[in-house]
């Protein structure tokens, strides 16, 4: 029997017009072995649109896309287009109505991929769970006396207990599925409201978790430790700065942020989630087919778990793992000289070899 999927494709900016189609070559790969079938719908929604045309999106975009099974983001941004038009005319829209309020990174040191962090050896396998639509990049907030010299702006961080509750719960049963660890991010000794909220429904969602052990960290002593000694790590959750900044952080620790993966999920499927490698568009590679694919096709895996397919879901990850594991083949950013094509061809010859 063969199960069939709608994939809304957007491949954005720069180099994320060239790591989605080793995704979706991975994908069906994959998905022969496993009665899987994508069908991908491609969305031109990026900076050159804009720049055409005055938006990132058509003011219908997102019911375009709102009954695909899911979405895969390439990378958006470009220069001459401010990150916070990139940004608000497209993937927060994206993230905010279709309530994908979890933003999942896993972070794993590869074998064969060396890490700049001394201590981050193989076993280091840990993931981010960061709040995703609201917490400190809300609306709410304005400038005032543009120009003169007592220009002021101000903005507001939003944290609900709907909110906080429920990125919570999602981190504690991701923590109780894992090894039961789990450390929540803060900084309640000076953000005198929001964190101490955050630090109470902690209490109270972890009360309801006995088998979790977990505590909270003071963000900036957080960051140094994950440094440190990022082995110590399981579950990471965070408000949506914190864990912005903790997971490009942790990407950087796992040796490249060219491998790192996202997944924007809307965990009750009421709406499609979307995934994305975690890196740029890159614009000062673009268009030389040497961008790192892994990002994209280990968040195709994330998005097959998330489809309830984790045997496929494993064997993607399996495929690429293996392939630094035994050969030299590196793109530049990992210090090789591997094409973007030289490399997704030898992780399809490891799913066809299976």
């Amino acid at each position: 029997m063969t199960t069939s999927y709608r994939i809304a494709l957007i491949p954005g900016d720069g180099i994320g017009t060239e790591v989605l189609p080793p995704a979706c070559a991975v994908l069906d790969a994959v998905g022969k072995r496993h009665g899987l079938t994508f069908a991908y719908d491609s969305f031109d929604w990026s900076c050159q649109r804009y720049l055409d045309q005055g938006a990132m999106m058509p003011a219908d975009g997102l019911d375009r896309i709102r009954n695909h099974d899911a979405i895969l983001l390439g990378a958006v941004g470009w220069p001459g287009v401010p990150d916070h038009v990139s940004l608000w005319g497209l993937l927060i829209p994206i993230r905010r109505q279709f309530r994908q309020y979890v933003n999942l990174r896993p972070i794993k040191v590869l074998e064969g991929v060396p890490s700049p962090v001394a201590k981050a050896t193989s076993d280091v396998s840990f993931v981010v769970v960061r709040e995703n639509v609201e917490g400190e990049y809300s609306e709410i907030g304005g400038r005032l006396n543009r120009g003169f010299p007592e220009e002021m702006a101000v903005q507001e961080a939003v944290f609900t207990r709907a909110g906080t509750e429920r990125i919570l719960h999602y981190a504690f049963e991701t923590a109780k599925g894992r090894t039961g660890r789990l450390v929540s991010a803060t900084k309640s000794n000076g953000i005198v409201h929001t964190m101490p909220f955050w630090d109470e429904i902690a209490k109270e969602v972890g009360d309801r978790y006995p088998e979790v052990s977990w505590r909270q960290e003071h963000i900036d002593a957080l960051a140094a430790k994950v440094i440190l000694d990022p082995g110590r790590f399981d579950v990471i959750v965070g408000s949506n700065l914190f864990g912005d900044i903790l997971s490009d952080l942790a990407a950087a620790v796992a040796g490249s942020i060219g491998i790192a993966p996202a997944a924007n999920l809307n965990p009750e499927r009421e709406f499609p989630s979307m995934f994305e490698p975690v890196h740029g568009s890159a614009p000062d590679i673009a268009g030389q087919g040497v961008a790192n694919p892994i990002g994209a096709i280990w968040s195709a895996s994330m998005m097959l778990d998330h489809l309830g397919h984790p045997e496929a879901g494993a064997e993607v990850l399996d495929a690429f793992a293996t392939v630094l594991a035994t050969t030299d083949a590196r793109t530049p950013d990992l210090g090789g000289t591997a094409s973007t094509k030289e490399f997704t061809e030898l992780v399809l010859g490891n799913i066809a070899s299976r």
